[in-house]
């Protein structure tokens, strides 16, 4: 069986990416921490379980079942996390949480997805315009935006290490969407794009992009933030 992997889709963009996907025809496996939201869509289409993308035995947990089933078309690495404090009151360990869902947790469900992803494979990384070198910066998010910097980079390399073998790896940098994370961070700000629409945009890319890019940010944000 073929699977489109999202993580991340309780809400927002991955929770709208899921339901269009399978809407669209394709197996979706939707991990995120709460997969209540996705069950109660009570489509045949998707499958989940709770999954927290920092958890090394829930990491167990899916390698058994991509054991059990199947190939992935697509990963796409959607869960983020988000700690909005000025840099001097962001504890240690607030800091390295951050990284461990938006950067060790992207590399580790990577490496363990690659075996059962052919050269026509596509690994997506949902990042952010505040990781892009040169772009507006925001007070209170030295852990989020640093971490959507190293894995633009880490995107990069990837598709390098990769190029012969497959699969393709890119990043999209999404400026302001209208979420519950944008809430978090810019509270009152009204995006210009809906969770909907950018979602149509993400499953359009994982699915097609990789077949003009490779190694490649694409930056996707038409505001400040």
């Amino acid at each position: 069986m073929e699977y489109v992997i999202v993580t991340g889709t309780s809400r927002g963009i991955g929770f709208e990416l899921c339901k269009l996907l399978a809407e669209s025809g394709y197996k979706v496996l939707a991990l995120s921490r709460n997969d209540l939201p996705i069950k109660e869509l009570n489509n045949a289409n998707i499958e989940s379980f709770s999954f927290d993308i920092s958890s090394v035995s829930d990491r167990l947990k899916l390698a058994d079942f991509l054991e059990d089933n199947c190939k992935v078309i697509a990963l796409i690495n959607n869960a983020g996390k988000l700690v909005n404090k000025p840099f001097l009151e962001t504890s240690e360990e607030e800091f390295k949480s951050v990284y461990d869902v938006n950067v060790f947790g992207v590399a580790a469900i990577t490496r363990l997805v690659l075996p059962f992803m052919n050269k026509d494979g596509h690994v997506l990384t949902i990042s952010s315009m505040g990781g892009i070198q040169g772009s507006a910066k925001f007070p209170g998010l030295s852990a989020y935006s640093s971490s959507k910097g190293a894995v633009l980079t880490l995107t990069e390399l990837l598709a390098e290490e990769f190029k012969e073998t497959g699969p393709s790896f890119n990043a999209l940098a999404l400026g302001a969407v209208q979420t519950e994370m944008l809430e978090e961070a810019f509270p009152g700000y009204k995006a210009p794009i809906s969770a909907n629409d950018m979602a149509n945009y993400i499953m359009d890319f994982a699915l097609k992009g990789h077949k003009m890019y490779n190694g490649k940010i694409l930056q996707v944000s038409s505001s400040t933030p």
